[in-house]
């Protein structure tokens, strides 16, 4: 009988964090310069957008000239101010891009986390509709509206798991990289109005969970966004910098999780989160 050496898997990670998450783009730049590619792709929220993309070939270029033709206001489109808005045309982006096609379908195994709110348990898509899958796992509450989907009520999956650096080896990887781009994500408000103080309460939230995220993640990138507001795309290509600067900094250490060796796999899955698979 012959043994074969098995190949080391190592996944990615992109983290949540609103329009900060253009600085994924930086970090996939950075990661084709390298000839870095990756197993696995999960993500959280903006890191779920990115991840759809990334997991379905495209490159740093063709998300680029997308993403600089978006604007908040076509992604939230509320007609009466401080109401939640609907994610249907975050849903025509990537159904535009990618087509109405599914999770499993994709080029690279990928995974978006989103929280149901019937069950206030995270949920772990490896199949069922991309878009729809997507716009659940982006769905702030108090800034977008719940996704209805499957008998579920899909919102930011940053609620539960802000860097799902963990998702990556439930299926199968031995090392995972993670991208925070929202590593200064705590901070205050002394505001008492509606939606600052939601804001507020959310961060403090995500900071919480992000911590998850780091004790799983192998090596974790955090460029330096905090200049930057989550809910504006002014900055694109600065943040894209950041994103790459961050990346190229921490190479050595992506690069050597790939000469190592494959540890033992995580076998039993935790009953917490929802595997839709």
């Amino acid at each position: 009988m012959i043994f074969r050496k098995r190949k080391v898997k190592v996944g990615i990670a992109f983290g949540g964090g609103g329009a900060r998450g253009f600085a994924h783009l930086g970090a996939l730049k950075a990661f084709e310069q390298f000839g870095v590619k990756f197993d696995f792709v999960a993500g959280t929220s903006a890191g779920s957008l990115v991840g759809a993309f990334y997991a379905n070939g495209y490159n740093f270029k063709e998300l680029y000239e997308i993403a600089k033709n978006v604007r908040v206001k076509d992604i939230r489109k509320n007609v009466i101010p401080f109401t939640a808005s609907k994610l249907d045309s975050l849903a025509e982006i990537v159904r535009k891009n990618l087509g109405d096609k599914n999770i499993e379908d994709s080029l690279i195994p990928f995974a978006a986390v989103a929280v149901d709110l019937k069950t206030a348990k995270e949920v772990c898509f490896r199949k069922g509709n991309l878009a729809s899958a997507v716009c659940g796992s982006c769905a702030v509450p108090g800034v977008f509206q719940p996704v209805e989907y499957n008998d579920m009520i899909l919102a930011d999956g940053g609620l539960q798991n802000t860097i799902p650096a963990d998702i990556p080896k439930y299926f199968g990887c031995d090392y995972v990289v993670a991208i925070d781009v929202n590593k200064s994500r705590l901070y205050g408000t002394n505001s008492t109005k509606f939606l600052d103080v939601l804001s507020c309460s959310i961060r403090i939230l995500m900071k919480s969970n992000a911590i998850r995220g780091y004790v799983n993640a192998d090596v974790v990138v955090g460029p330096e966004t905090k200049r930057f507001k989550s809910t504006s795309t002014d900055g694109l290509d600065d943040m894209i910098e950041e994103g790459y600067k961050a990346t190229i900094d921490a190479m050595p250490k992506i690069l050597e999780l790939f000469r190592m060796k494959p540890r033992k796999k995580i076998k039993v899955l935790p009953d917490d989160i929802i595997f839709v698979k």
